[in-house]
Order: structure tokens, then sequence, then C-alpha cells
């Protein structure tokens, strides 16, 4: 895969970053201190209790070590940008799912390195797959992450003309790139995706639904109202699989630690809409 995965997939994700900048304003971030209580109730919902969740399910569930690092990999990626446009079908806060992607991604250069490489020495010993390093993988997710967010927002605040007249298009171009890394990890795997599909689907289908559940449960103590609630929900509930899968890739080639967070990319949005259909439905 070597050009796909040093730099097809990088520029993918770096541009995805970007698009997600390009749609931010700094009232986005400022919000927080408006509303603490709500941003922070997603905060721990999404960087505390959805790592937490995954690692007791990989402990308990019967998966091959790889596997079980690849759920902890796409439970450690921040919001993806997607949830923004589901929490407004929610009628959900999207200002507030807006806020909790924006500095959720930023303080993922911290988060992800954090517990992937934890989960790696709890879960793969030593060897198996190569050693990596908090250092190392913090410098990959800053590149690839922080550096793209921060120049779209920068964009939008001193160009923000052509910032505006940019976003629609760039987030179409990220919505064709993200489908075409999840197909690329797909295909990639296509001989084994059935197994690996029978072994990782249940477990990320569960991770998935008892996040969104937990996430709301606790925002019904905390946050303000229904559409923060719905907001947090959903915002733990879609995960930036882009991340997760170049992640995966970057730091450990291709194989069974990629397939948890294509799995879950798949599942995420089917729960995601049921989730919303009942929420239209209900008063």
């Amino acid at each position: 895969m070597g050009i796909v995965t040093d730099i097809i997939l990088p520029i993918a994700l770096a541009f995805i970053m970007f698009s997600l900048g390009l749609g931010l304003t700094f009232d986005d971030f400022a919000r927080v201190a408006k509303r603490p209580k709500d941003f922070f109730a997603g905060a721990f919902s999404q960087i505390i209790l959805l790592p937490l969740v995954a690692l007791i399910l990989v402990s308990l569930w019967p998966l091959s070590p790889e596997l079980a690092l690849g759920v902890m990999i796409i439970a450690a990626a921040p919001g993806g940008v997607t949830s923004n446009l589901l929490t407004s079908f929610a009628r959900g806060d999207v200002a507030l799912s807006i806020s909790l992607t924006a500095i959720i991604s930023l303080v993922s250069v911290i988060t992800i390195p954090l517990v992937v490489v934890m989960s790696y020495q709890h879960l793969m010993g030593s060897g198996e797959l190569g050693d990596i390093s908090v250092t190392e993988t913090a410098i990959s997710v800053f590149v690839i992450v922080t550096v793209p967010v921060v120049a779209g927002v920068a964009l939008r605040r001193y160009v923000t003309g052509l910032a505006q007249a940019v976003e629609p298009w760039s987030r179409r171009i990220s919505a064709v790139l993200f489908v075409l890394v999840l197909a690329g990890a797909i295909f990639q795997e296509r001989d084994n995706i059935v197994p690996y599909f029978a072994d990782a689907g249940l477990v990320t289908l569960v991770l998935n639904v008892v996040m969104m559940a937990l996430a709301y449960g606790l925002a019904s103590v905390v946050a303000s109202g229904k559409a923060q609630r719905v907001a947090i929900s959903i915002e733990c509930g879609l995960q930036n699989g882009t991340l997760a899968i170049a992640v995966a890739v970057l730091l450990f080639g291709a194989g069974p630690v990629v397939i948890p967070a294509a799995v879950y990319s798949l599942i995420m949005f089917a729960t995601s809409l049921l989730f919303i259909a009942y929420l239209r439905r209900s008063p």
C-alpha cells in the first residue's frame, strides 16, 4: 500500500480536518466558557468514558489482540464532522456539537497517543506489531489533524470571503474522501472482511449503542436540556473514522487493526439514523 498509506491517506485526512477548520469561528471556541456544563459533559463522555467502555468491552470480549487494539483506536478518535449535520437533523444543539468536534479534535493530539500507546502495551505486550511511542504518535496526529484545523480556522478568520466560498465545496470533497478511505480499507482486507466483520461487528455495535446511551444518560443529569443531550449523544456515537483508519494504518500498516474502525464507520451511521428517526417521531 506504500503510496496510499504514506501519501494519499495523510493528505486525505489533512484535507478533511482543514475542511472542519474552515467551518469554525472563534465563537465556537468561546462558547465553551459560556456554557461549560454542556461542553464538559460531552468532553468527559468522549475523552474518558468512551475509551473506558471500550477497554471493558475488549477485556471481556474474545477478540484477537489486533482487533481489540483497533477497537481502542476508534474509541480514542474524536467526533466526526458528520456529527454536526446529523445533530441538526435530530434537532439537537448544533453549536454545542461543533464546539465539541472542534476542541476534542485539537485535544486528540494528546488523547489519541496516550490511549493508543497504553492500549498497545496492555493488549499486545511487546514487539508483535513493532514499538510505538507517545511522542511519535503525537507528532503524527499533530501534523495531520491539528495543523490543518488551525490553518482552516485562520483562513476563516483572516480571509473570510474566500473561506466561505470554498467551504461548501470542501465539505463535499471531504465526504467523498471519507468514502474512498473507508472503501480502500475494506478493499485492502476484502478476502477477510466477512470473518473480520463477524469478529468485530458485534463488539463495535455494542460499543456504539452503549456509549450513545451512557452519554445521553449523563447529559440528562448534567446538561441544560434535550437539545444538548441529543448533541452529546450523537457526538459520542459518530467518531472520526477516517482519523482512526489513518492512525491504524500509519502506525501498524494494513491488517486486522484497521477493521474495527472501518466496521464502526458503517455501523455508526445506521444507529445514528435510527436514533434520529426515533427523536423526530417522539413529542
